[in-house]
């Protein structure tokens, strides 16, 4: 089987390390491109037998599976570059939220799944998000959910729910990691612990609430009523989280849907203004 990956920075990496770390790819199988011939170049000396290739067309060519990881903007460029060497028969892949998959569906004949990563995938954890095309049948969403859960767990969803699926499980990472720095820092500030001390217990922390809230049988309210004891320490610091972090999140998925229908308008532009040069 070749798995072409177009595009190697720091997500088409991340995938093509974390699938060969699982086991779920050979190198043998793996095609890469990326505009700066480099960076494929070196995952092909740290992965002898992945073929780092001078061309996306080289890279698409008889793949049955072709993962996109370039900027959305990108998008209409390579689809027209490799268009012609594509069939029916492949399956393309977008890891990126603003590329709608009718965008992809009236430009190339391939099937087209939509896979929005994450950076957990990199410890072979997390959860991917799985949307599929009209053309996609059930043994292709097989294959699909069978490789992606070599290093996720792969979910399910409506395009529509992409934006805000999205802000949970891939932007959710980095939210996390800075309110446990803000955290940290403040214990720091106010008490003798050290700094490197509270991330190391914050991160076992979520490590281990991870784990409670997946395979553990709690949900986040049975959690809560567990630690927290009416009138103890743990009752009066949610009762300051609930009144300081009221109205925090509903502005931030406000401010990432704001974010994400710009660039919906300027991918569309995008796609439109590659349409009158063909």
């Amino acid at each position: 089987m070749k798995v072409a990956f177009i595009g190697t920075g720091s997500m088409g990496s991340l995938l093509i390390e974390a699938f060969l770390r699982s086991g779920a790819l050979h190198p043998h199988f793996i095609y890469a491109s990326n505009r700066s011939r480099e960076k494929a170049d070196g995952l092909a000396k740290r992965y002898p037998g992945l073929r780092a290739v001078s061309s996306n067309v080289e890279a698409a060519a008889g793949s049955q599976i072709i993962f996109l990881c370039v900027r959305p903007l990108d998008y209409p460029l390579i689809l027209a570059e490799i268009a012609d060497v594509l069939d029916e028969s492949q399956i393309v892949v977008s890891i990126t939220s603003p590329v709608q998959i009718e965008m992809l569906e009236g430009r190339i004949p391939c099937k087209i799944a939509k896979i929005i990563p994450s950076i957990t995938h990199s410890a072979l954890s997390g959860a991917s998000l799985c949307i599929y095309g009209q053309r996609i049948l059930p043994e292709d969403r097989l294959l699909l959910e069978q490789l992606m859960s070599s290093i996720s767990e792969p979910v399910v969803i409506d395009e529509s729910e992409t934006r805000i699926a999205s802000d949970i499980s891939s932007c959710g990472p980095a939210f996390i990691a800075f309110i446990l720095q803000e955290w940290a820092e403040a214990a720091a500030r106010h008490t003798g612990l050290e700094y490197h001390h509270a991330i190391r217990l914050g991160a076992e922390m979520l490590h281990g609430t991870g784990k409670l809230l997946t395979g553990g049988g709690f949900s986040p309210e049975e959690l809560q009523r567990r630690v927290a004891v009416p009138g103890g320490v743990t009752a009066e610091g949610i009762a300051v989280l609930r009144a300081r972090l009221q109205h925090v999140f509903s502005a931030l998925i406000e401010t990432t849907h704001r974010k994400f229908e710009e660039d919906l308008s300027k991918l569309d532009q995008s796609f439109t203004k590659q349409a009158g040069q063909v």
